[in-house]
């Protein structure tokens, strides 16, 4: 690739392009945000309290885009709510991580025949038109199994394009100073924060069934086309030609707020940590002089899945709830979710700077790649957690 003059903090140019790093950091995981924040999760209340107001689980069950939204508003005839005849959490994950970690992997060998430019923007634009299917799907009424399939064929494509987007991103990352990893580490960090936002928009608008899906998914149509107009404007920004991130979701409080507890405590909260973590790393990278404290730090984390899978959780048949009171689970989730941005951007920021400069575009491609491969054995082991409750 062609090397430029790439401002540094200390360059007046830095807080521009800074941003638009921020901006394409949250491009590249508004995908998987806004669908894993419609889908269907278990509730810790009795079906008779709160129903969860979930998009996909209201089309899976009903069928039609004109019955039940974001809002959980219905006219039609509802089944249990508990029961999960496609297990769509769980394949929307598998198959959402494991496009993600094979083109991940075909990236880091195509980075040097496709150019960058080609790679970014036909990613974000495939993005961007499954997107707007998305959007028109809320208005045409299918069955449930012709609606799963095109959401999961999809959903595949989508984060196949998110593979590629992000792979080429973090390559061009390693070979910028530090502080431009760091603000895209964030701005992903905040597209969990932004997803779950419109979600409470959608549910509080008070809007009919159509118009609230509908508003939600064009959302990341949005979102998308301003990341494709941030990347277009970069290359000028910094004078050169071409410049090259599941665990069950609870839902508790058989209260008013109820409703609202899903969205908030665990979608909001959790990715609110995740980006605070994630920006705790423009200030400390501890421990960056004792690397092997890392992979331990790391594993500790494990602990966490035990704590939340006791959690006050429906529908479950074999483990015991030890920790009842619905303020557990705030409490478990808080280092949970701020542990998880801070090792990821940590790592992300390190790795790249522990080879020579020529590598480090290719260390950048290659841990995006684990970061897949992690996340891919998390999504399969998801089927097997969810056994054991």
């Amino acid at each position: 690739m062609r090397q430029c003059a790439i401002p540094t903090p200390s360059h007046s140019g830095f807080h521009a392009v800074g941003i638009i790093f921020f901006i394409l950091g949250l491009g590249t995981l508004l995908p998987w945000n806004f669908f894993i924040t419609a889908i269907p999760v278990p509730t810790l209340t009795p079906s008779h309290l709160v129903s969860p107001p979930q998009y996909f689980k209201a089309r899976l069950i009903v069928g039609t885009s004109l019955t039940v939204g974001l809002g959980g508003n219905s006219s039609g005839t509802q089944r249990d709510p508990a029961r999960d005849e496609f297990n769509f959490n769980n394949w929307l994950t598998l198959l959402s991580q494991l496009p993600l970690l094979l083109f991940t992997l075909l990236n880091s060998f195509l980075y040097q025949c496709i150019p960058d430019k080609v790679r970014v923007l036909g990613s974000m634009s495939g993005i961007l038109l499954l997107f707007i299917l998305t959007a028109v799907l809320v208005r045409v009424e299918m069955p449930p199994h012709s609606f799963f399939s095109v959401t999961i064929s999809s959903v595949w494509f989508i984060n196949s394009f998110c593979a590629i987007l992000q792979g080429s991103l973090f390559g061009q990352l390693g070979t910028l100073p530090q502080g431009y990893s760091t603000l895209f580490l964030s701005g992903q960090g905040m597209a969990g924060t932004f997803a779950a936002s419109a979600m409470l928009l959608s549910m509080a608008s008070g809007a009919d069934a159509q118009t609230s899906a509908l508003s939600y998914f064009i959302t990341p149509c949005v979102g998308t086309l301003m990341s494709i107009v941030c990347y277009l404007v970069l290359p000028r920004m910094v004078r050169c030609c071409t410049v090259k991130a599941s665990y069950p979701v609870p839902q508790f409080f058989p209260s008013p707020i109820g409703e609202f507890f899903t969205p908030v405590c665990c979608f909001l909260l959790f990715n609110m940590m995740d980006w605070l973590g994630r920006s705790v790393t423009s200030y400390c990278l501890w421990p960056e002089k004792r690397l092997w404290l890392l992979p331990l730090l790391v594993g500790l984390r494990f602990l966490f899945v035990p704590l939340l899978m006791l959690c006050q959780a429906e529908p479950r048949t074999r483990l015991p709830v030890l920790f009842h009171h619905d303020a557990w689970f705030i409490l478990f989730m808080l280092p949970f979710s701020l542990s998880n941005g801070y090792f990821v951007s940590l790592t992300m920021c390190l790795a790249p700077k522990q080879v020579l400069p020529q590598e480090s575009e290719l260390a950048g491609a290659i841990m995006t790649f684990f970061l897949a491969l992690g996340l891919s054995c998390g999504a399969g082991l998801s089927f097997l957690l969810k056994a054991l409750l």
